[in-house]
């Protein structure tokens, strides 16, 4: 039961990251006006602001994946995955505020699977030892 945890957990870290990585590409690397074709909120804030949510997705990816795959301070990576939930959970009332509702699919989705990568790693955590 445990390996099949670990082997779910890494399924939905490793689809949580490389999406989370392609997000951050985009925002930091396209130009605005090539981004608003994709995501239309990007032609109405600020450049700075659109580039900041590229970094924060960036990082949300490294830490879901990084601190597990090295075994190195592995409890940073359900930490990453709630900052992960706290994002979508922003980025949902960013598009209710906005009147875009029904964009928030993909939000409720990549949120649920990081609050699963959180909970189960955290539960799977190794206990230090006394």
């Amino acid at each position: 039961m445990k390996k099949t945890m670990h082997i779910l957990l890494w399924i939905a870290q490793i689809l949580l990251g490389l999406t989370l990585i392609w997000a951050a590409y985009a925002k930091l690397a396209q130009p605005i006006d090539q981004l608003e074709a994709m995501w239309p909120w990007t032609g109405s804030v600020s450049p700075a602001f659109v580039r900041l949510t590229g970094v924060i997705d960036l990082l949300g990816a490294l830490g879901v994946l990084l601190p597990t795959l090295f075994r190195f301070k592995p409890i940073l990576t359900p930490i990453a995955a709630t900052g992960i939930v706290l994002l979508m959970i922003s980025a949902s009332v960013f598009h209710i505020c906005r009147g875009e509702a029904s964009q928030i699919g993909f939000n409720i989705i990549f949120g649920v699977i990081a609050a699963f990568v959180a909970y189960g790693r955290f539960k799977l955590a190794p206990t230090p030892s006394k």
